[in-house]
C-alpha cells in the first residue's frame, strides 16, 4: 500500500491525548499526530494555545486507510469517545481549545458529519460540535505525541459510550 491511498481526518474533542488514545487502537488507522487547528496564530505552541486566545482547538490528525475504515466510522468513534454536548470543554478541561470540532476537507465529509449529528440529535442530544472547513494543522510538540502510549496511563475524560 502506498501513502497515496491514505486519507486524513482532523478532529478535536477535548484534550488531544484522550482523542488520540482511542484512534491509535482502531483497525484501519495508520498513524496519528496531535496538534492544533482552527486558530489564527501561525505555528502556535502549547503554551499559546492553552491560553484560549489563539482560536485553536487541540486536534488529532488521523491518517487512515479508507479501504479498511470509512470516514463515517471514524466520526462515529469520534462522537462515541467524547461528550459532543459540552461547550468549550471536555470533562475537567475548560476553554475554547477543548471544544468539539470536525475540520472537514470537502463537502462529502461535511455532509457525513451533519448526517451523524442529525442522528444524535434525534436521540435528544444537543450536539454543539463545530463543523468547520479545514485550513491548517500545526503539529504539537514532541512530548505531546502518543502521550498515553508513553506514560502507560488511560484517558481521564474520554470514555467510550455507544451512541450509534
Amino acid at each position: 500500500m502506498t501513502n497515496s491511498l491514505l486519507k486524513s481526518a482532523y478532529l478535536a474533542s477535548g484534550c488531544f491525548w484522550g482523542t488520540e488514545y482511542w484512534f491509535k487502537r482502531t483497525k484501519g488507522i495508520i498513524a496519528t499526530e496531535v496538534g492544533y487547528c482552527g486558530g489564527t496564530l501561525e505555528q502556535p505552541s502549547y503554551e499559546e494555545v492553552s491560553t484560549g486566545k489563539t482560536g485553536h482547538a487541540e486536534t488529532v490528525k488521523v491518517d487512515y486507510n479508507p479501504q479498511i475504515i470509512s470516514y463515517k466510522n471514524i466520526l462515529k468513534l469520534f462522537f462515541e469517545t467524547h461528550d459532543p454536548t459540552q461547550i468549550d470543554r471536555q470533562g475537567p478541561d475548560i476553554g475554547t481549545q477543548y471544544r468539539s470540532a470536525i475540520f472537514y476537507q470537502d463537502e462529502d465529509e461535511k455532509a457525513i458529519a451533519l448526517d451523524l449529528i442529525k442522528i444524535l440529535e434525534a436521540t435528544k442530544l444537543k450536539v454543539v460540535t463545530e463543523i468547520s472547513p479545514f485550513t491548517k494543522f500545526w503539529k504539537a510538540e514532541d512530548y505531546h505525541q502518543s502521550y498515553y502510549s508513553k506514560t502507560g496511563q488511560i484517558p481521564y475524560c474520554h470514555v467510550y459510550k455507544k451512541k450509534f
